[in-house]
């Protein structure tokens, strides 16, 4: 039924109801992947780069919308961000413009495989 203000969305883009954890990395998604389209992912591939961007995007939304899906692929996306900066860079990604990189990144991996957000998506996504 259509209410008199018009249909309802359904759909989240963040979702505060959520622990600090998930809403963080939901959060942080999105800001890695406009990041990520606008100025490239550091990446072994073009489409490894696009994946990643695609899967921050896709996974922060799941994730708001709490999505089994949303959260497999926000993690899936989260590590493999991880694993290419440091197939890149290797050693050097100690140095001072890719540590923070490194950084953010860990922490977005940090989030979502916290306990408190490992337990909440058990528990509340469909």
């Amino acid at each position: 039924m259509v209410g008199k203000n018009g249909a309802v969305n359904d759909f989240r883009w963040v979702n505060p109801s959520q622990p600090q954890t998930l809403y963080g990395a939901t959060i942080l998604c999105y800001i890695d992947a406009v990041f990520g389209l606008l100025f490239g992912v550091i990446a072994t591939s073009i489409l490894l780069g696009l994946l990643t961007v695609v899967g921050l995007a896709a996974g922060g939304f799941g994730i708001a919308n709490e999505k089994k899906w949303g959260y497999a692929v926000g993690v899936a996306a989260a590590i493999l961000q991880v694993v290419m900066l440091l197939a890149v860079f290797r050693l050097d990604v100690l140095g001072f413009p890719q540590i923070m990189s490194l950084m953010f990144d860990g922490l977005l991996v940090g989030l979502l495989v916290h306990p408190m957000s490992r337990d909440y998506q058990r528990i509340w996504f469909k």
